[in-house]
């Protein structure tokens, strides 16, 4: 077993096809107005999780939504889960200010998400 530690999931990204009308209903829905408000992202940060909004589920593709494991190690906790039987489907990428992330699919198809703040 590796020591690349798990902090839960903090993170869940929504596909849209409407940008407007699902920051509308998640505004509502949470109670508070998005943090981040741009025309390719929208994202609400509430009792210490990340709720994103993605336009046509973004460069990746997203068909659904996806949960991320907060993690302390990506590559190790990469390594840990295609060990166990994961698949890759995206490597570990920056997107920005040195946050990493990757996603991998279960045996069944769903997609996993992992990421990595910085140090």
């Amino acid at each position: 077993m590796s020591d690349s530690s798990n902090e839960g999931i903090k993170t869940v990204l929504h596909p849209v096809s409407d940008l407007a009308a699902a920051k509308a209903v998640y505004t509502a829905l949470l109670g508070t107005p998005p943090q981040a408000d741009g025309p390719y992202y929208v994202g609400f940060d509430v009792a210490g999780q990340h709720i994103g909004l993605v336009p046509g589920g973004g460069p990746q593709a997203m068909t659904s939504p996806v949960a991320y494991w907060h993690v302390s190690d990506i590559e190790a906790k990469l390594a840990e889960v295609t060990a166990a039987g994961a698949t890759l489907k995206e490597a570990a990428r920056d997107v920005g200010g040195g946050r990493l992330v990757a996603t991998v699919t279960d045996p069944d198809g769903n997609v996993l998400g992992l990421l990595q703040d910085p140090h």
